[in-house]
């Protein structure tokens, strides 16, 4: 797929003050309790600020404080298997059926099923499932197993064929990596978050994470505690901090612990996004006049190309967890926004623009019906 050409424009970042009294001004807006941001600029984090409060005690949300994820899960998972690729131990385009001792659709049982999907009702197509294939959202799954009417994951168009975002897509790989081949996620991811200085950083929870831990507000300002995962899900699982996550974010843009070719493979616009919205995420396509040139899937991540250049994105979601991160490829420059309040994220549209200037960020895409 080739992206329309385009021409970067100059913007100047705003200064600390300025970026205080926005993110000041979004929260009193949205009515958000609690929200991080992060500055990266030419691939170097220039700013990390965290505001508000993490629980209803009133306790301050700090740089240090540990937040859900949420589905800023999926870009890591991404980057995991594909330096994965890069040592021969997993290829993008090789069929699950490669890897597995057995047919997908023969595992089962209680244990399974609590913990990844019930892949029983697949037909013979789950043959053409490759990490490619999950890595894009084009399994042909829905989001979950536990959205189909019988619980069981079916599939909805041919794998590979169109976009369609599943969680569980990305969880049914990991257990082909864990089953298959013996991959380790959480072990893997560990030790990304180590060579990187994560340290506070898991996709499984941790009891030392407790002491500075953010619990979440939800659309009517109720709040819920911190769910504690007690199982690595690729899908969404991983707790961090506003630190953390940028210290990730900056060695992604500028390609650390990839080659050159690595990176661009993971950021190369590979299938076209054909829907008006990213939810509900098996609705139908639009006519192909009416599809947008500029969107497409790459590896754990949608790229698009605005007046700045191409650019990619990742949001994450719950109903108490509001997350997104943005990128500016050509200036290695990035915005990445935490709350553990769901309000917020009516407001990172403006604040993301605010920093960044016009990028061509697909917000109406995204937040056109948003999703756990």
């Amino acid at each position: 797929m080739a992206f329309l050409p385009v021409v970067c424009g100059a913007h100047d970042l705003p200064t600390d003050a300025a970026i205080d009294a926005e993110v000041r001004s979004i929260m009193a807006r949205t009515q958000a309790k609690g929200l991080a941001i992060a500055i990266i600029d030419d691939g170097q984090t220039r700013y990390v600020q965290a505001y508000g409060v993490r629980n209803e005690k009133g306790d301050p949300l700090t740089v240090d404080t540990v937040m859900y994820g949420a589905s800023l899960t999926k870009p890591m998972f991404a980057y995991a298997v594909m330096r994965l690729a890069g040592k021969g131990r997993i290829s993008l385009d090789t069929p699950i059926a490669e890897y597995l001792p057995k047919p997908l659709p023969e595992y089962g049982g209680k244990d399974i099923v609590r913990r990844y999907a019930d892949w029983s009702a697949l037909d013979e197509r789950w043959r053409k499932l490759t990490p490619r294939v999950f890595l894009t959202h084009s399994a042909g799954f829905a989001n979950f197993g536990f959205l189909e009417p019988d619980g069981k994951l079916t599939f909805h168009f041919g794998p590979g064929s169109r976009y369609a975002y599943s969680g569980d897509g990305l969880n049914t790989l990991q257990f082909v990596m864990e089953t298959g081949l013996g991959i380790d996620v959480g072990a893997e991811t560990d030790r990304i978050f180590k060579a990187f200085g994560m340290s506070r950083t898991s996709l499984i929870w941790r009891p030392d994470f407790a002491a500075n831990l953010a619990d979440g507000w939800d659309q009517q300002g109720r709040i819920e505690p911190h769910d504690e995962r007690s199982k690595v899900r690729a899908a969404g699982s991983m707790d961090t901090t506003i630190t953390d996550f940028a210290k990730f974010a900056a060695a992604f843009i500028r390609g650390d612990g990839l080659t050159q070719e690595e990176q661009a493979e993971m950021l190369r616009p590979m299938l076209p996004i054909t829907t008006r919205t990213q939810f509900p995420s098996l609705q139908q396509e639009l006519p192909v006049p009416e599809r947008r040139k500029d969107l497409a899937a790459g590896l754990g991540v949608v790229v698009f190309d605005g007046p700045q250049g191409r650019g990619f994105f990742k949001g994450g979601h719950n109903g108490t967890t509001a997350n997104t991160w943005v990128c500016i490829v050509a200036k290695r420059r990035c915005v990445v926004i935490l709350s553990n309040d769901v309000r917020a994220e009516r407001g990172f549209p403006d604040l993301v623009g605010y920093v960044l200037g016009s990028t061509g960020v697909p917000y109406d895409w995204e937040y056109g019906k948003a999703a756990e």
